[in-house]
């Protein structure tokens, strides 16, 4: 856990801070070749703190041919694994020795709590630059078994030139899952940032040019999707697309593919996902702290986030009773003070949209919360609801809201949880073992818990099942097949001297 400052320091901070205000291609800040800018405003304040560079086409055009001229010229995409490694490494470094500027930027920018920028999306995004740079000297190529007469080489190259579009939920560390195998691979980037959090993911940019990373390798095009992420999307020069998001705008980048050059596309989406509680499990205290922290962190703007309580009837009432207890805690407020666990949604487009299922959960049992606390302030809320089709139980809310079902055995909450159009993450309950391990490969899920909420971590690849994801895993070592392609080089070593042949 970091040492928090006082709420009066962090304010402090962020009145000092410098915030960007330009794009970032060819290794410096230029103006959107338009002129024309967005406002940046705090969500927490509804307060314009800045501008942004409001880049189109035509800087999607630049960013990319600088992308391309990198990647041919080879000063990143030849360079040895090791010197690659070195660059991320000392990038990693760099953002932790800035880590509290990054934080307070992020809480600025995005009204996530500093209690969470500090102890998760910072340290987190450091720590993925790092294994990332770490792993890239470490993975071998193939020889697969030919006959005695050749030798068969099967080897990983950059795809090339990639194109990242990144979501406001988690600025920092989206990018950090993608960047990070991406220049780790030797593919030179053009990231699209969500046009509501790009201040972040410039910094970062500026830090990785101190780092050492060459001109042209790393480019943030900010800007809103219609103007630069289709643009990206549509690019005959870009080869590769990896995006996070809503399901609705993956598909987009599908028909871009297909309607361009069919470049690859490898897609993290939405999620509906499932907390399953057995009347077997164990410290239900325990049980209900997961159950909050998979329901409300960073205000339920987690495309993993637990949204169903799938419980069985014996022990619904005692559970219910615990997770309200724990729910208590999370403390809804001005995000830059580190007791507050609960900050502001987004924009007021998408508190519009939180308050609409709200208004929603009214009509139906609320067991806790269900009101606005301010303008972009919602309170942790939970609700049970009776019918398994309510658009409370099969739509992602993507806000502080959890529904809870009521089940009657194991096979029903397998049935529930698995009754849903996504398959990003999952969770069960259970002191039996071989029930909990039966239960998680039943579940149709990229990613199951057991005992506990979480995303795996750095280690395990990430993504998710049906309309949950599509082409590829964000972390691990897997994360790296999606940034190279494979290459089959066929060696004869056939004995030619007796034919004249040289």
């Amino acid at each position: 856990m970091a040492d928090l400052l006082t709420h009066e320091e962090y304010k402090a901070i962020a009145a000092s801070l410098e915030l960007p205000n330009n794009a970032w291609i060819d290794g410096a800040y230029r103006p959107a070749i338009s002129a024309k800018t967005l406002d940046t405003v705090n969500p927490a304040t509804g307060r314009v703190i800045g501008t942004i560079a409001a880049c189109d086409k035509a800087d999607v055009d630049f960013a990319v041919g600088k992308a391309r001229e990198a990647f041919e010229d080879g000063r990143w995409s030849r360079l040895h694994p090791g010197a690659r490694k070195d660059v991320l490494v000392e990038l990693s470094k760099l953002i932790t020795r800035n880590a509290r500027e990054l934080a307070v930027m992020e809480s600025l920018d995005s009204g996530k709590t500093i209690y969470d920028c500090e102890n998760v999306d910072v340290p987190e995004t450091a720590h993925v630059i790092k294994w990332h740079g770490e792993l890239i000297d470490k993975i071998y190529d193939q020889v697969s078994p030919a006959s005695n007469d050749h030798i068969a080489m099967v080897v990983r190259e950059p795809v090339g030139v990639v194109g990242l579009v990144i979501p406001w939920n988690f600025p920092l560390l989206m990018l950090a899952w993608k960047i990070g195998p991406a220049l780790a691979a030797g593919c030179s980037v053009v990231v699209k940032p969500a046009a509501e959090t790009s201040l972040t993911g410039l910094r970062v940019a500026e830090l990785a040019a101190e780092a050492g990373l060459p001109r042209g390798v790393l480019n943030i095009v900010t800007g809103t999707g219609a103007q630069a992420g289709e643009a990206l999307g549509r690019h005959p020069d870009v080869d590769m697309v990896s995006f996070t998001g809503s399901t609705a705008t993956g598909r987009r980048f599908l028909n871009y593919s297909a309607e361009s050059n069919l470049k690859e596309v490898v897609l993290e989406l939405g999620g509906k996902n499932p907390c399953i509680v057995l009347d077997d499990a164990e410290d239900l205290d325990a049980v209900a702290a997961h159950v909050v922290n998979g329901a409300f962190w960073n205000m339920g703007q987690n495309c993993s986030a637990a949204s169903r309580l799938i419980v069985q009837k014996g022990i619904k009432d005692k559970l219910i009773a615990k997770v309200k207890e724990h729910a208590r805690e999370w403390i809804v407020g001005e995000p830059l003070n580190p007791e507050v666990r609960v900050g502001a949604l987004i924009s007021k487009g998408h508190f519009d949209k939180v308050c609409r299922y709200l208004k929603m959960a009214a009509a139906e049992k609320l067991l806790m919360g269900g009101k606005m606390v301010a303008e972009g302030f919602i309170e942790p809320t939970i609700v049970e609801v009776a019918a398994r089709d309510a658009a409370l139980v099969r739509e992602e809310v993507f806000g502080p809201l959890l529904t809870v079902i009521t089940v009657a055995t194991f096979e029903e909450a397998i049935a529930v949880a698995n009754d849903t159009e996504y398959g990003l993450a999952a969770s069960i309950f259970s002191a039996n073992g071989k029930r909990a391990l039966r239960g998680a490969r039943m579940l149709r899920a990229g990613t199951v818990t057991v005992n506990s909420f979480g995303e795996g971590d750095i280690t395990t690849p990430f993504g998710g099942y049906k309309q949950s994801g599509f082409g590829g895993r964000d972390n691990s070592i897997h994360a790296h097949d999606q940034y190279t392609q494979l290459k089959t080089i066929w060696v004869d070593l056939t004995d030619n001297s007796d034919t004249g042949i040289d």
